[in-house]
């Protein structure tokens, strides 16, 4: 196999593996936090990366990924720190907000990688965009609820 090829597939499950990473972390932010409105706000996220996964298995279904249900190591231990954090912090929500926002950011700038992609297909390429903007959009709500929580 072409190793360009290789390389944007591996960069895509990467993004696939990112957004199965953020959803069990949504549903860990929601357990965490305290306020009703809060705890809305991560299911509802969790369940627009659900939907990213899908959409992007839909769009490249020959890429599957092996940690679907568990999620990476990365993820897992990043999850232990939000309720290791959780834990210690007197805000639960306060606390949750600021993950969230730290990963938005991370997550922005691997989309950003990719659409710097030139080997993309077209149609890939505006689902990334599509999905980019909406996590730009939540993080933005995301800063605005952490100043009010």
């Amino acid at each position: 196999m072409n190793n360009d090829i290789k390389t944007i597939e591996n960069k895509i499950k990467a993004i696939i593996e990112k957004n199965e990473d953020s959803v069990k972390g949504f549903e860990k932010a929601s357990e965490n936090a305290k306020e009703i409105g809060i705890k809305a706000y991560f299911e509802k996220r969790a369940d627009q990366r659900r939907l990213f996964v899908k959409t992007l298995h839909n769009a490249v279904p020959e890429l599957k990924t092996e940690n679907a249900d568990d999620g990476t190591a990365k993820g897992s231990i990043h999850r232990t720190w939000m309720d290791v954090k959780a834990f210690f912090s007197g805000d639960n929500d306060e606390a949750m907000l600021e993950e969230a926002v730290r990963g938005d950011k991370s997550a922005i700038s691997e989309y950003n990688e990719m659409l710097a992609e030139t080997m993309i297909p077209h149609r890939v390429k505006e689902i990334i965009r599509e999905q980019r903007d909406a996590i730009q959009n939540d993080l933005e709500t995301s800063k605005i609820l952490e100043e009010i929580a």
